[in-house]
C-alpha cells in the first residue's frame, strides 16, 4: 500500500507540480524532512512512524539521519523499548556513551553503545572473539533459541576466541552476557533499514510536495471513512487547503491541483462505487453538466441510480451549479422521472418533449437547510463535516466558561470543563458494569471521554451523536498510550450548563412611548418563561421607553432553566440582540 503510494504520489508531483522526483536518489540527510516531520513528531500518514507512541518517542529523540530512524524503529517493541530512553539520553549527551570493550566502538557508535540489531550481536562475536561469519550466525541463532548445552559451548568458544584478542574471562563473560540478552529481542537491522529508508522517503513527500503525497494517501483509504477524517484533518493542520467535491471537475480519486489544494475525491462518498461514478465520468466527457436535470438525462439509470444522486446532494457535489441542496435533494426523484420520460418519448418518436419552460420549472421548492442541517446531511455522505462544524455555532458563548479547546488539554490536578459534539459512543463491559468511551470533537481535535457505569446509568440521555455535550472531569496522563486520559464526573447538557454559569438572562424590551410593558406583553412573557421555571438562572428586564428606562429583576420564582427552545422562542419575540445570557 505505501509502495503505491509513494509511485502514485511521485507522478501526481510529475504532472502537477511539474517536479521530477526520483525515490532512489533522495538525499537522506535533507534537514527539513527532519525538523517538519520527525523532529516535529509530524508523521501522520509518515510509514511506520504514526502512532501516538511513536510521535512521542520522536519528540524526545529528535532524530536527524537515517542511523536514527532505524534505531528507533527497532527499538519500538515489547522487550527493547525499555532502552529508548538510555539511548535518547546519550544521544543528547546527557548520558555516557560506554563500551564494554574498545573494538566494539565500530560495532555499536551508530547506536551510541547500545546493542539494537541482530547483526550487531553477530559483528561483536566476529571482533571480541574471532567468529567467522557463519560462526557468528549460528551463535546468534543459538542464542535466540536459549539451549543451555548449545550456549554453553557457546560461551567456552566465545571465551576462547576472546583470550586471543587478549580480552579476560571474565570480561568476555560480561559481553557474552550482554550480548546473549540483546539477541532475545534483537531486531534484524536490513530490515529496519528497509522500512526507514520508505519512512523517509514518505516523510520527505509530505514535506516537500503535500498536496501530491495527500491526495495519493487518501485515495488509498477511500472506502475507511475513519481513516479519509483522519488524513483529512492532519492534511488541513499542514495547512492544505481541500476543494469540495464537485460533479464537473472531481474524478473518483483525490487529486492535487497544485503544490498546497486538493480536490476532494468522488469515491469517498458513501453510496456511491466505481462503476456508477465511473459511467458518471464517461458521460462528463461530452460537456460538463448544466444543472441536475441535465445530468439525469446524460448518465446510465441502471448503474447511477437514486441513492446515488442522493448521495452526491448532500456531500455537495452539485454546488458548483446551485447551492440550495434541500431543492435538489427533493428534486432528485422528479429529475430521474423527467429523464426517464424523455427516453420513452425519444422512443416514440420525440412526441412529448419537456417543453422550453427549462429544467428549472420542474424544481420541487423546498426551503433551505440551516448550517446545522447541511451539516448532518454531509456527514450522512462523506463520513464527517467538510465544509463546516457543528460546534462553531457553540464557540463564542461557550468561551465565556470553557476556557480550554480540546487541543489544548493538559492533564491537571483540578477538574477541568471540556465541551465537544458527539462524535460516537462504543460501550463496553467491566467489574463494576457497563461503561462508556464517548469520542467529543470541537473542531480543533478529537478526544475520548471515559463515562463509567454509575454515571452513564443516570446520564446516558444526555449523550446523543451530533450533540453538544459538556463535561466536567479529571484529565491525566495515560502511560500506556502516551497520551491523556479523559475521566467523566458529571455531563451536562447546554442547558444545564448556561443554568450553572450563567449570571442572568438579560431580556430588552422597548415600549416607545408607553409609561409600563403592556398587559399582553408582560403576559406573553409570563407565557413563555413559564415551561422553564424549573432553572436556577435568575431573569433581569431592561425596559425603555421615550423617558426613561431601567432594569427590573423578575422574582426568585420566574428563575429559568436556559435550554435553546427558550432562548429561540424568546428570540423569535424580541429580536434575537434583546436576549442575552450574561457570564460573570
Amino acid at each position: 500500500r505505501t509502495l503505491t503510494i509513494l509511485a502514485e504520489a511521485v507522478g501526481f508531483a510529475r504532472s502537477v507540480e511539474g517536479a521530477e522526483v526520483d525515490l532512489e536518489t533522495l538525499p537522506l540527510d535533507d534537514k527539513e524532512t527532519y525538523e517538519k516531520i520527525f523532529k516535529a513528531a509530524n508523521t501522520k500518514a509518515v510509514f511506520q512512524f504514526e502512532s501516538g507512541g511513536m510521535q512521542d518517542m520522536l519528540k524526545q529523540a529528535r532524530p536527524d539521519r537515517l542511523e536514527d530512524l532505524i534505531a528507533l524503529n527497532a527499538l519500538y517493541r515489547p522487550g527493547p523499548m525499555d532502552l529508548i530512553p538510555s539511548f535518547i539520553a546519550r544521544k543528547h549527551g546527557r548520558e555516557r556513551v560506554t563500551y564494554p570493550h574498545p573494538s566494539m566502538e565500530k560495532v555499536m557508535s551508530e547506536t551510541y553503545g547500545i546493542m539494537v540489531y541482530q547483526e550487531q550481536v553477530m559483528q561483536t562475536a566476529q571482533v571480541v572473539a574471532r567468529y567467522s561469519l557463519g560462526g557468528a550466525d549460528l551463535l546468534r541463532r543459538a542464542m535466540g533459541k536459549k539451549k543451555k548445552e548449545e550456549m554453553d559451548q557457546q560461551r567456552a568458544v566465545f571465551v576462547a576466541g576472546a583470550a586471543g584478542n587478549g580480552i579476560g574471562e571474565a570480561l568476555a563473560n560480561e559481553i557474552f552476557d550482554t550480548m546473549e540478552k540483546f539477541a532475545g529481542y534483537g531486531f534484524n537491522k536490513s530490515h529496519a533499514a528497509a522500512y526507514s529508508l520508505v519512512a523517509y522517503q514518505t516523510a520527505w513527500l509530505k514535506c516537500h510536495h503535500p498536496a501530491a503525497f495527500v491526495a495519493a494517501t487518501l485515495s488509498s483509504e477511500m472506502a475507511n471513512t475513519d481513516k479519509v477524517q483522519f488524513f483529512f484533518n492532519d492534511a488541513r493542520e499542514n495547512g492544505l487547503t481541500f476543494l469540495p467535491p464537485d460533479i464537473n471537475a472531481g474524478g473518483i480519486r483525490f487529486r492535487p491541483v497544485d503544490a498546497k489544494t486538493i480536490r476532494y475525491g468522488l469515491g469517498a462518498i458513501k453510496g456511491t462505487g466505481e462503476s456508477a461514478l465511473t459511467a458518471i465520468l464517461t458521460a462528463r466527457e461530452d460537456g460538463g453538466f448544466r444543472d441536475l436535470f441535465d445530468f439525469c438525462a446524460r448518465i446510465d439509470k441502471r448503474v447511477v441510480n437514486r441513492r446515488v444522486l442522493e448521495a452526491l446532494v448532500r456531500a455537495g457535489a452539485f454546488d458548483a451549479l446551485d447551492d440550495h441542496r434541500a431543492r435538489l435533494l427533493a428534486s432528485v426523484g422528479i429529475a430521474l422521472e423527467a429523464a426517464e420520460q424523455a427516453e420513452r418519448n425519444a422512443m416514440q418518436g420525440g412526441l412529448f418533449e419537456l417543453g422550453d419552460a427549462g429544467p428549472a420549472a420542474h424544481y420541487v421548492e423546498a426551503p433551505r437547510w440551516g448550517e446545522r442541517e447541511q451539516l448532518l446531511q454531509e456527514k450522512q455522505a462523506l463520513g464527517f463535516f467538510l465544509s463546516g462544524h457543528p460546534f462553531n455555532a457553540y464557540r463564542q458563548e461557550l468561551s465565556a466558561f470553557v476556557k480550554r479547546g480540546l487541543d489544548r488539554l493538559e492533564a491537571q490536578k483540578e477538574p477541568a470543563l471540556l465541551a465537544g459534539v458527539v462524535l460516537a459512543t462504543r460501550t463496553q463491559m467491566t467489574r463494576r458494569g457497563k461503561m462508556a468511551i464517548v469520542t467529543l470533537d470541537d473542531a480543533t481535535a478529537q478526544v475520548e471521554v471515559t463515562v463509567f457505569n454509575e454515571l452513564w446509568e443516570a446520564e446516558r440521555a444526555k449523550i446523543k451523536e451530533d450533540e453538544l455535550l459538556l463535561v466536567e472531569g479529571k484529565v491525566s496522563r495515560d502511560d500506556y498510550s502516551g497520551g491523556l486520559r479523559v475521566t467523566a464526573d458529571r455531563l451536562h447538557t447546554l442547558g444545564e450548563a448556561r443554568s450553572r454559569f450563567a449570571k442572568m438572562l438579560k431580556l430588552s424590551l422597548d415600549g416607545g412611548s408607553a409609561a409600563k410593558p403592556s398587559a399582553d406583553a408582560a403576559e406573553r412573557l409570563k407565557t413563555l418563561l413559564a415551561p422553564y421555571c424549573s432553572g436556577a438562572c435568575p431573569v433581569r428586564l431592561a425596559y425603555r421607553n421615550g423617558d426613561a428606562e431601567a432594569e427590573l429583576a423578575l422574582p426568585d420564582a420566574w428563575r429559568v432553566r436556559l435550554d435553546d427552545a427558550l432562548l429561540a422562542s424568546l428570540a423569535d419575540w424580541l429580536a434575537a440582540d434583546n436576549v442575552k445570557v450574561v457570564y460573570a
